[in-house]
């Protein structure tokens, strides 16, 4: 893995630096001019930046700095987690609002041993390939993080501002700990770096993400990868898989797009056992 680098101070021209500025800005003498929001620099005037007009520059600042920070840091690709938030740890699952939910519980060991492996496999590359990366928050999202910590590597969190009070759990590596406003480049980030996709019982968050990422390989917008949906009977219990191809409304070739699992070691040996082409579809079956 590369050294952190401060890359405040790496210059390649003589001219000043913006935080040379910014620092300067701050002790110039207070004056009616001085206190007019049309004399704040621009790109540390923290209302300017928010207006609706700078949404554009937005965007790419949140697809920029993630992308640069992961770079920097040395990772080249990444297994991708996706879970319910409200799944709890097995010795917590007295504390689940179902039954359910409880029953589920056992997804959070399956999801923390499946990191472990992965991140153990992983050491032999230092830790730049097979990053687990989940969306940093509690549940299954914590299990992975976790189970990358318990093996002693580094794993990604994409976490997301959300109306109710949420922190990073604290297994994510901090340098690694990510916040977003946009939900669309969150999931970019998600994707742009994944060898296998894995998907754990969840709501709609896990829906919506499960759903982007089958439709980006559907459609032929990305690459055939390993995508692993963790315990059959409720991933056919909440989606009649079978119906949509009988409707016509998806093809039954779409239907192997992905596959079924029940432990971190089938999903490890399906990953081993890829035999796809990581191909991207260059027709969509049953629209030809």
């Amino acid at each position: 893995m590369s050294d952190q680098k401060d890359h405040t101070h790496t210059r390649r021209h003589p001219l000043r630096d913006s935080h040379q500025d910014i620092n300067s800005a701050r002790h110039i003498p207070d004056t009616p001019q001085t206190r007019s929001p049309a004399y704040a620099l621009a790109f540390s005037d923290e209302n300017f930046m928010c207006r609706d007009e700078l949404r554009p520059v937005r965007l790419q600042l949140e697809l920029l700095k993630p992308e640069m920070m992961m770079a920097e840091y040395g990772v080249e690709s990444t297994i991708v987690l996706f879970g319910g938030a409200r799944i709890p740890e097995p010795a917590k699952k007295e504390t689940a609002r179902t039954k359910t939910l409880a029953d589920l519980s056992k997804y959070y060991d399956e999801a923390r041993n499946f990191a472990r492996i992965m991140t153990e496999r992983a050491k032999q590359n230092g830790h730049r390939e097979d990053v687990i990366v989940t969306g940093g928050g509690p549940g299954v999202m914590e299990a992975g993080n976790r189970g990358a910590k318990d093996a002693g590597g580094v794993s990604i969190g994409l976490n997301i501002v959300l109306p109710h009070e949420q922190a990073p759990n604290e297994y994510v590596t901090p340098d690694l700990c990510f916040n977003f406003h946009y939900f669309a480049v969150r999931k970019m980030h998600f994707l742009m770096r994944a060898k296998a996709i894995t998907i754990f019982p969840g709501g709609f968050g896990t829906l919506d993400e499960m759903f982007e990422a089958l439709t980006l390989i559907q459609t032929g917008r990305m690459k055939r990868i390993p995508f692993l949906l963790f315990g059959k009977s409720f991933w056919e219990k909440i989606i009649n898989w079978e119906a949509l191809s009988d409707a016509g409304t998806i093809s039954a070739e779409d239907l192997k797009l992905f596959q079924f699992v029940e432990t971190a070691e089938e999903a490890v040996q399906a990953i081993d056992d890829w035999q796809g082409a990581n191909e991207k579809r260059d027709s969509l079956p049953g629209r030809d």
